[in-house]
């Protein structure tokens, strides 16, 4: 059996339904809330799912039958200013799954996130040693959480201390697909702008203010949910070295060839509305993130990831404008 917490969310449910299609059987730990979040898990036969407060009397029952646990369950909100609640779910559970999978003998793929690199001056290179993670600077609690796990995982490894046989970190850019609806405001763009369009409405993008980049040029490196559950996936199946990987396309690309990729695939013309970047955000707005993944490519992995065109045509007509947009 798999484990996979945070297996109603986004990328977790993505995962789970490739995993039940491939006949893995798997349990989820997640929350649903009063939403519409559990329509992810509508169209996959899982095998049972378990509340955040009963993961431990869960790998108490049955732990002698998990092979592999994906940890996917996080606070995720860049804006989340409630550093205790990070603290406990972004780095103790991460810790106590962690210990577990190592007393255990399981493998352990967890995600941690692009934003650990902060405002990108000291590159986007997915090395785990101490003085390179030392060197990063994360601009929100959330980026400060992922990066605090990644830098306690990489030391437990390098000091050579208990964990798991195989242990992967994710360091995910800015992923988008289906079944990213119940995230509300931090839906991703494409969401946004595909509803906004689809509508009528100007599309509402941030100005710049840095004389850098011109409005709309800001750049991220966007990828496509189903390129990263392909590299989740292929991680312990073929056991490349432990460690930190980056997992973004690879290619950074702007805002406006976003809203023009979404405008093209849905055949509307897009107009756009620009903003200030609220004040309280400025400062630790990331102007631009482009995903390094020589370490990936190394270890092996040969997958093309999907331009950002060939990546949205595939969510905007195959589940924004479909009549059910989830997986």
């Amino acid at each position: 059996m798999i484990l996979v917490t945070g297996g109603a969310g986004f990328i977790g449910s993505n995962l789970v339904a490739r995993l039940t299609a491939e006949g893995r059987r798997v349990s989820v730990d997640d929350s649903l809330g009063t939403g519409d979040k559990w329509r992810n898990l509508a169209h996959h036969a899982f095998d049972e799912l378990v509340a955040p407060n009963d993961l431990g009397d869960f790998l108490r029952r049955r732990g002698d039958e998990i092979e592999l646990v994906y940890h996917l369950g996080a606070i995720t909100s860049t804006t989340e200013t409630d550093a205790d609640l990070l603290a406990d779910t972004n780095i103790r559970l991460s810790q106590r799954l962690w210990r577990w999978c190592a007393r255990h003998q399981v493998p352990f793929v967890y995600a941690s996130s692009a934003a650990t690199y902060g405002d990108g001056t000291r590159g986007f290179q997915d090395d785990d040693s101490e003085t390179a993670l030392a060197s990063l600077h994360p601009l929100n609690a959330y980026a400060w959480s992922k990066h605090a796990f990644d830098r306690w995982a990489a030391r437990q490894n390098s000091e050579g201390r208990d964990r798991p046989p195989l242990w992967y970190g994710l360091k995910l850019f800015n992923v988008y697909g289906p079944n990213e609806y119940h995230k509300g405001d931090m839906r991703s763009v494409i969401a946004k702008a595909y509803a906004q369009i689809s509508c009528g409405e100007p599309v509402t993008l941030f100005r710049s203010h840095n004389p850098a980049y011109s409005d709309g040029g800001q750049k991220r490196d966007f990828v496509y949910v189903d390129d990263c559950v392909d590299v989740l996936t292929w991680l312990p199946g073929n056991a490349p070295a432990s460690g930190l990987y980056n997992v973004g396309s690879g290619r950074a690309q702007t805002w406006l060839e976003l809203v023009d990729a979404v405008g093209a695939s849905s055949g509307l013309t897009p107009r756009i509305e620009w903003m200030d970047v609220p004040l309280s955000l400025r400062e630790r707005y990331q102007y631009y993130t482009q995903a390094d993944v020589s370490k990936l490519r190394a270890a092996g992995y040969e997958r093309p990831f999907r331009s950002l065109e060939e990546g949205v045509a595939a969510y905007v007509q195959g589940y924004l404008a479909a009549a059910d947009p989830y997986r």
